[in-house]
């Protein structure tokens, strides 16, 4: 390209320019906490790669010494100095113009900074505390994607991995925390100078600063890595759990993978301000207090959980990700999709007991429903700007990348797959990878045509439903795009099928590469599937002497596959039957209840249908199945609200129905030596009864509040069963009845575990009074919220919808404020639903006004996507001939 000689010509461009290749920084940093800014400087190694009078690199929301700026080649010894210096705030790039073309070969730029310590929760920010009840700030960085320009000037790119060298000016009495262990300390008065050990080679966004007081505990691996877990000082003993799930993780990685754990220690910290859950920065990973921390007494087991998969995924990331790094961001589900699915290897292998690959179902299901939008993305979205990226932190890449790769793993076989991972991180240790580096070396060590059957995954946007009926002792199979929306798109994919028939030892599978295929039962399944089989047997079981008859027929076995199924009436019935047998397995029952789900919603099958398959699960005990239950039930109670308000009490007294057996052989109290999903489960029938209005769990979580109230300790209301408590006292809050609201929100200011806060925030709006709905979101925007956490609150009832519609409206400048770095990730789609009424928001209108400019494309459609379907959902319900009949008769009884 032939240079204009001006600064201007960059802007605009997607990425940087590659005139100079950055080798190693030296980054000098230091924070004032009490004037939350800071100041700096950096000396970056180059390599000068082709004759240019530019130098172009990120920085933003930084202030340049323009007179700093200079050049020193390796072997010249005249410093270079720049003769103009532009910063282009919408580009988030920095230009320096030299008067001459810049030697090739290595050498050295410098630049001094300074910079202010944002609250915004993003690069180099400040997270405030209480110590000894005196408010205090830390300094916290949150680099990914792409904020390390916000701290100091650097080619901010994944693919521009070089070696850092961090030094750091602080006071004294603090805990000053980076990637690498310290190499020297200097006490100068008040103030002190850590030096860091120079770290391995990594991407921008993986460098880590804080800076705050802190208590650890420690540990070590089996090899003697040094692992510690920072907090604020007092809670260190809520740091163990996560500490020794972190110990023994990067052990089993280490195996798995079979490369070690890269750095000499492992440094996790818990940050009261923090906007995603956790970050994995190489060698000093932060979290949020709720995914770090863990109180035996006042944590639920879900908390438990939690904790141990969000460490887990974030150690996972040390390898894929951090050690071999995506070379551009349109490859960014090669980081979490991998971390996610990995997470739950490593939780499988620590606590087996907790059914963690059944409970993955939960992840399927969030990208199952995001990626049945119209306007949904393909794995691989092509991002062109810095600003893009954001748009891809979503179910796709996180949820659909990880059940994608289980269902490769389980197309391949888990002993090729982990072999072949552990061939990929070794050929691709310490450099950068795009999909298709995975997918080569996956085929060389399976011999499958890996690129082409997973290239119909990750560059199309969607998944198939896959239909199947009998004809003629012939089993015809036909793929079409599923669409939330009741309409088919035209893509087309290489779906691995999977079926049993009659039995698990019946177990078959096939690609099926085109619409459509047909295949006899005989020759394909050796069995027959004819009528009466099931109800004659009872059983699950093949039906005649020689065993050539099954009773039913089960696509997706164990839903390793990401697509629906839709049965015909005949083999519906039969599943149905099936599940009441208690013969298919735990993934199985909640994969027909799942895929039901989303064809009524699709309006591609009856409501009435899809209840009638529902009251099959009256005996239901697994804790997935029935927390999928739970979650379908509160969706279509919302959705009939609206469609059918008349027979509303109807529905709700159904889904009691439904849960009153669980609920009833788990009981309220904890039994000695119960496993931990029952716990889980306890927790959320009794939440799900409150909700629907079931009056004896109503009285008896009032009673166990109450006595909670008199001791915190108390063995009545231990914290599974909290939120059910918090749910069932807000039930019978109103205006002229505010006991039980004031009561929640003092224990919410007495405790300092975030946890229960959360918890407490989650309940408050499931308040059907919609004056104390409007309390509680006004309370969601006061400094007694952490903008992190105001989300929970949106968690609102049926009856507070259009409250909480108005509200954002009127508070949408503060909400901007407020919320805006939150609401880049938020998987809105999801949250939607607990806001507003189908028929009378017009979120385009809303847009079309700039009111939330922070909002994404993708993230604007979904949401505008889902307004559509679930509008046409409701006008079919009323348009169910069922309506009035089956429905008021035994269908609901």
């Amino acid at each position: 390209m032939e240079q204009t000689h001006k600064c201007e010509q960059f802007k605009g461009q997607p990425r940087l320019p590659k005139f100079l290749l950055p080798k190693r920084y030296d980054i000098k940093l230091k924070p004032d906490l009490i004037a939350c800014k800071f100041s700096g400087t950096v000396h970056i190694s180059v390599d000068v790669v082709a004759d240019t009078k530019f130098i172009v690199l990120n920085a933003a929301e930084l202030a340049i010494h323009s007179n700093s700026v200079r050049f020193l080649a390796q072997y010249g010894s005249k410093v270079l100095e720049a003769l103009e210096v532009q910063l282009f705030g919408d580009d988030e790039i920095m230009v320096a113009e030299f008067a001459d073309n810049l030697p090739i070969g290595v050498g050295v730029l410098s630049i001094a900074f300074e910079g202010t310590l944002n609250d915004k929760m993003k690069g180099f920010y400040k997270s405030t505390y209480e110590h000894n009840g005196e408010k205090k700030n830390m300094a916290v960085t949150q680099f990914e994607p792409v904020d390390a320009r916000r701290c100091f000037p650097c080619w901010d790119e994944p693919s521009c991995k070089a070696t850092f060298k961090i030094t750091l000016e602080v006071p004294s009495e603090l805990v000053a925390l980076s990637n690498m262990p310290i190499a020297e300390q200097k006490v100068e008065g008040k103030l002190k100078t850590v030096y860091y050990q120079e770290s391995p080679i990594m991407s921008t966004y993986l460098v880590a600063v804080v800076i705050g007081l802190f208590d650890y505990v420690e540990d070590h691996t089996s090899d003697g890595i040094k692992v510690r877990v920072f907090c604020q000082v007092g809670k260190a003993k809520q740091g163990k759990f996560a500490l020794n799930v972190a110990v023994k993780t990067l052990d089993l990685y280490k195996e798995y993978f079979a490369v070690p754990y890269s750095l000499p220690k492992l440094d996790m910290i818990a940050i009261p301000d923090f906007a995603a859950g956790a970050m994995e920065n190489y060698g000093l990973v932060t979290y949020r207090e709720t995914a770090l921390l863990y109180d035996d007494k006042h944590s639920a087991a879900a908390n438990k959980q939690r904790v141990a998969t969000v460490v887990a995924h974030e150690l996972a990331h040390q390898w894929f990700g951090n050690l071999v790094t995506m070379e551009w961001w349109t490859h960014l589900w090669l980081n979490e999709g991998f971390a996610t699915w990995v997470s739950y290897l490593a939780t499988d292998s620590l606590f087996p007991e907790w059914k963690i690959w059944t409970q993955f179902l939960d992840e399927s299901t969030q990208g199952l429903r995001l990626d049945g939008l119209a306007e949904s993305h393909p794995i691989e979205v092509e991002i062109n700007h810095a600003a893009e990226v954001d748009e891809i932190f979503d179910a796709i890449s996180y949820k659909k990348g990880a059940s994608i790769i289980r269902m490769l793993q389980s197309y391949l076989g888990p002993e090729c797959f982990q072999r072949a991972l552990a061939s990929y991180i070794k050929r691709y240790a310490c450099s950068n990878a795009k999909t298709e580096d995975l997918w080569a070396v996956l085929e060389e060590e399976s011999g499958e045509p890996v690129n082409k059957l997973m290239n119909s995954w990750t560059k199309q946007r969607g998944y198939p439903v896959v239909s199947v009926k009998v004809k003629d002792q012939n089993l015809e199979f036909e793929q079409l795009q599923f669409l939330l929306s009741g309409s088919h798109g035209d893509g087309q994919w290489i779906v691995p099928i999977t079926l049993c028939c009659g039995s698990y030892d019946a177990h078959q599978n096939f690609l099926l590469q085109s619409k459509s295929e047909t295949l006899n039962m005989k020759e394909f399944l050796g069995c027959s599937i004819s009528k009466g089989s099931l109800l004659e047997t009872g059983m699950g079981e093949k039906s005649d002497k020689n065993g050539s008859e099954c009773s039913w027929i089960k696509l997706n076995v164990d839903q390793t596959g990401f697509y629906r199924v839709k049965y015909d009436e005949y083999l519906a019935g039969r599943l149905r039957y099936a599940i009441e047998s208690k013969c298919l397995s735990a993934t199985d029952r909640f994969g027909i209840l799942d895929d039901s789900y989303a064809l009524s919603m699709a309006c591609q099958q009856s409501l009435a249908t899809l209840l009638t398959l529902m009251g099959a699960y009256r005996e239901e005990l697994d804790y997935t199945v029935l927390s999928n239950l739970i979650s379908v039930s509160s969706k279509v109670a919302r959705i009939a609200a609206d469609a059918v308000p008349e027979l509303l009490d109807n529905i709700k007294q159904f889904f009691i129905s439904l849960f009153q057996y669980p609920a009833e052989k788990l009981g309220w109290d904890p039994k000695q030596g119960e496993n931990h999903l029952d716990a889980m489960l306890r927790g959320e029938l009794l939440t799900a009864l409150a909700e629907f209005g079931h009056d004896a769990t109503q009285n008896e979580a009032s009673r166990r509040f109450h006595a909670f109230l008199d001791d915190r300790n108390t063995h009545l209301l231990p914290p599974d069963l909290r939120k059910a408590a918090y749910v069932a006292v807000m039930q019978n809050v109103s205006t002229s009845n505010r006991w039980g609201y004031e009561s929640i929100l003092r224990v919410y200011r007495e405790t300092d575990l975030s946890q229960e806060k959360t918890r407490i925030l989650s309940s408050l709006a499931s308040c059907p009074d919609p004056d104390i709905v409007l309390e509680v979101l006004n309370f969601l925007l006061s400094s007694e919220v952490r903008s992190q956490d105001a989300v929970f609150g949106l968690a609102v009832s049926w009856e507070g919808r259009e409250t909480v519609w108005k509200w954002l409206k009127r508070k949408r400048i503060s909400l901007i404020t407020t919320w805006r770095e939150w609401f880049k990730r938020v998987h809105v789609d999801v949250r939607r639903n607990k806001l507003s009424s189908w028929h009378n928001i017009s979120v385009k209108t809303w847009k079309k006004k700039g009111t939330w400019c922070c909002f994404t494309c993708i993230t604007w459609k979904s949401w505008n996507d889902c307004e559509q379907y679930e509008g046409s959902w409701v006008l079919s319900l009323r348009r169910e001939i069922f309506v009035g009949h089956v429905w008021s008769g035994n269908l609901l009884l």
